[in-house]
């Protein structure tokens, strides 16, 4: 019986070492298309900025975006579009290049960590915001939020709790 067993283990250890080889070389395809596709925003950037007949690129729902009834619009860039791919974060990336969506969780936890204040949930950001903290607007910051972590923007330092990575918190390009 235990050597059914060893046979088998050398077999499933070869398995998991092609996956691992697999997922290797997939992940290094996927950091370099991440690249070719920043380069490509930042080129759409700059010719948005170029064709922009009078210099503003923002669109009418700019005041819709509101953190609170006092404050001013959070104003993408020319790149913030609706819907648009978060970039992966590197020194220097202005927060404009992020959709208004994604600013705005920036933004609040910028302003938590200026006050020093730890950590937002998603229910605590949906409060910020103004939104009922129902499921579905829950769920749909906890993806933005879980997004902008995998893009190297945001750190979720306990399950489900989210700060700015080192680096962000002064790139507020966006404000």
């Amino acid at each position: 019986m235990k050597r059914h067993i060893n046979g088998g283990d050398g077999a499933a250890r070869r398995r998991v070492d092609e996956l691992r080889e697999e997922a290797d070389r997939i992940h290094a395809e996927l950091a370099a298309a991440e690249r070719e596709w920043n380069e490509w925003v930042i080129a759409r950037s700059r010719v948005d900025e170029v064709l922009a007949p009078d210099g503003n690129t923002v669109g009418p729902d700019a005041s819709e975006n509101l953190q609170d009834p006092g404050q001013r619009p959070v104003l993408p860039g020319p790149a913030a579009k609706p819907k648009s791919v978060v970039p992966m974060w590197r020194a220097g990336l202005a927060w404009s290049v992020l959709s208004v969506d994604y600013q705005r969780v920036l933004q609040a936890l910028a302003g938590r960590s200026r006050l020093g204040q730890g950590p937002l949930t998603c229910q605590e950001m949906a409060a910020c915001f103004g939104l009922d903290p129902v499921p579905g607007k829950v769920e749909a910051l906890w993806s933005k939020a879980k997004r902008l972590v995998v893009r190297g923007w945001l750190v979720e330092s306990a399950p489900v709790r989210f700060t700015l990575a080192k680096g962000v918190a002064g790139q507020g390009g966006g404000s």
